[in-house]
């Protein structure tokens, strides 16, 4: 068998064939049997279509549209000097993102130009391949494309469709997308593994998928209505892709919130579909690194290893945790708010092996590892070396060594409100032990589906059927899970906007959040620096460059509204 692998370039091939100007599609022949048993050429075949995700799920792509347009993430212009980035993430923010936006741009091109278009080519390979294996990847093949085209669609309010690797593709939106999708799930939802997971697509992965689907539907079929048509038809799917995947049994509440974000997560059981991160191949540290402060040094074994002082969670987002419990801090009351590791001792002096920084929601004066000066060695203590000192820790990376880390409220885009310091910081993510830059080696997995978005999926399908009852029950469970330490009090009634809450509490930080506040309704709201209410703006951009790589077909490409 040999078969054409295309290697794609900025031409979007994946949009059309042989249609390209001044960019070039490099088509390479490559021999998959050559001594490879079909099983090995499998692999090889299937391998790139995962490999696709790392880069789609860095903090500057997906994580920046799903978070940062929201009114749970702001990521200033740090001290006038960071992240600046020509305004991206404060236009992305304000929603007043273009089609010539780095984030955007590079996001399709995780998405479609190399996630959907190696789907397309392995299942054309794969077809080819007579063994059992062959058959899985190839439902697997299909799964991934249809779970890539749902991104595009909720993105970008539409998805590309070709089975023949010569045609060009056609694009669908709305209800004819929603189909393309639904039908792609269900036709390999028999033929996946149950035993693989999660960080490739599995039987429970695939109805999960479905009821996400399903649950956001009403928006893919029609994005700028005024109100959503949550069909008791798509409800009802929700509840029965949720009640199949809860029936399998194989997922378990993690009853430690934070060790389903844990250095190496992979066998934790609460999780269904993930990233399958491990430091030594393509794992990177993002997740972890992008919110910390530059002084923050997580591990003493490698003091180049910090943070970059990144986006932070916005004081409305905040404030939803201390509406919800009033007069009691937060912390105290939902373990999912924030884990205190770090116990300063009287000595100021720790080992190696005992010094772990908090996780979760990090406020007020933060203590770490000293530095005399950036990229030096960490300060040990007077007793031969052997502990390190810890204390209040300055922002000197910065060259502000007189300034303490000290995580405030406020954060905006005035001078006042973009110091490196400000805004509460989200270490959900656990920073990789295998980090030795911090930015890479990341050995913990992205979570893309787990199993208390299934009870909240199918609590949330439930309230829109008008069965109150049920929901709140759903949300408990969840609630009730958490164990380790305090558990959340049970919620005594369910509304919609209790729900959004809750799903706020448990996901963020989890690249959820503007898909929620679209289906809620929340989207053209007010926040921090956002006051744009024009609902065209639930969809991105699509990329200038893609719109200019299709000019010669009149009409084939057309930009979102309002841009």
């Amino acid at each position: 068998m040999k078969k054409k692998i295309l290697l794609l370039s900025l031409c979007f091939s994946i949009l059309f064939a042989n249609s390209c100007t001044d960019l070039e599609e490099e088509v390479l022949d490559e021999s998959f049997t050559g001594g490879a048993s079909p099983e090995a050429a499998a692999d090889g075949i299937i391998a790139p279509v995962y490999a696709a995700m790392p880069d789609l799920f860095l903090h500057t792509r997906y994580f920046a549209l799903q978070e940062i347009s929201t009114d749970e993430a702001i990521l200033p212009f740090r001290g006038g000097k960071d992240w600046g980035d020509n305004n991206i993430y404060i236009d992305l923010h304000r929603h007043n993102t273009t089609p010539q936006s780095a984030i955007v741009n590079d996001t399709w091109k995780s998405l479609i130009v190399t996630g959907v278009t190696r789907a397309t080519s392995a299942i054309d390979q794969l077809e080819d391949i007579d063994t059992e294996t062959a058959k899985t990847y190839l439902a697997e093949a299909k799964a991934m494309r249809a779970y890539y085209s749902m991104l595009s669609l909720d993105l970008f309010g539409l998805i590309f469709v070709k089975d023949n690797l010569a045609a060009r593709s056609t694009i669908l939106r709305g209800n004819d997308a929603v189909e393309f999708i639904k039908n792609e799930l269900l036709s390999v939802q028999d033929a996946v593994s149950n035993t693989v997971g999660p960080g490739r697509v599995t039987q429970g992965a695939v109805w999960g998928l479905l009821a996400r689907l399903h649950l956001n539907a009403a928006v893919y079929r029609d994005p700028y209505a005024d109100t959503f048509n949550f069909t008791n038809e798509d409800m009802d799917k929700v509840i029965e892709y949720t009640d199949k995947v809860v029936a399998l049994g194989q997922y378990q509440f993690s009853p430690e919130y934070f060790e389903i974000f844990d250095d190496e997560n992979h066998t934790n059981k609460e999780l269904i579909f993930a990233l399958d991160q491990r430091a030594e191949l393509n794992g990177h540290n993002r997740m972890a690194y992008f919110s910390l402060s530059g002084d923050q040094f997580p591990l003493p074994q490698f003091p180049k290893a910090n943070g970059t002082d990144g986006p932070a969670i916005t004081s409305d987002f905040y404030h939803t945790w201390t509406d919800a419990y009033g007069a009691n801090d937060p912390a105290t009351m939902d373990p999912r708010f924030y884990k205190k590791n770090l116990i300063i001792p009287a000595d100021s002096c720790m080992t190696a092996a005992s010094f772990e920084i908090d996780r979760g929601i990090l406020r007020g004066q933060q203590y770490g590892l000293q530095t005399p000066a950036s990229g030096t060695p960490f300060t040990r203590c007077g007793d031969g070396g052997a502990n390190y000192k810890v204390g209040k820790l300055f922002n000197r990376t910065r060259g502000l060594a007189n300034v303490p880390v000290n995580f405030t409220e406020f954060v905006n885009y005035t001078e006042a409100g973009r110091g490196y310091s400000n805004g509460y910081r989200v270490l959900k993510y656990e920073f990789s032990k295998k980090s030795d830059t911090g930015r890479n080696k990341g050995d913990a997995d992205i979570i893309i589906l787990r199993l208390a978005d299934i009870y909240m999926m199918r609590a949330e399908a439930k309230l829109r059927k008008g069965n109150a009852a049920d929901a709140l029950a759903d949300v408990n469970i969840v609630r009730a899970s958490r164990t380790a330490r305090v558990t959340p009090p049970a919620l005594g009634e369910m509304t919609l906007d209790i729900l959004f809450r809750e799903r706020g509490f448990e996901f963020y930080w989890e690249m959820q959040r503007r898909t929620d506040m679209i289906r809620f309704g929340k989207y053209e709201g007010s926040w921090t620096e956002k006051t744009d209410a024009d609902k065209r703006k639930r969809l991105f951009p699509l990329p200038q460059s893609a719109i200019d790589g299709a000019s010669e077909i009149p009409g084939y490409l057309i930009q979102n509204a309002s841009y």
